[in-house]
């Protein structure tokens, strides 16, 4: 079936960024492939109509060939810090 890593610690740095001053669509970090993770291509980390949203294509590992497509966004749980 393959495998594939994700690294959050980009995602979770920018979590603490007052997003007041930001844009929507704009783009808070780009982080591109590398031998350190499964990228396929660059995955760009957004805030984009109120979240923080990050664009993921992982190449599989241990396959023949195959791609994931992901998405991650910050949710804010109600009542939850």
């Amino acid at each position: 079936m393959g495998d594939a890593e994700i690294d959050l610690e980009p995602f979770m740095e920018v979590l603490n960024m007052d997003p007041e001053n930001i844009r929507n669509g704009s783009i808070i970090k780009t982080i591109r492939p590398s031998n350190q993770n499964c990228l396929a291509d660059e995955s760009h980390l957004c805030w984009r109509n109120g979240k923080f949203v990050q664009d993921i294509i992982l190449r599989l590992r241990n396959v023949e060939s195959g791609e994931l497509q992901v998405q991650l966004q910050w949710v804010k749980i109600p009542g939850r810090h």
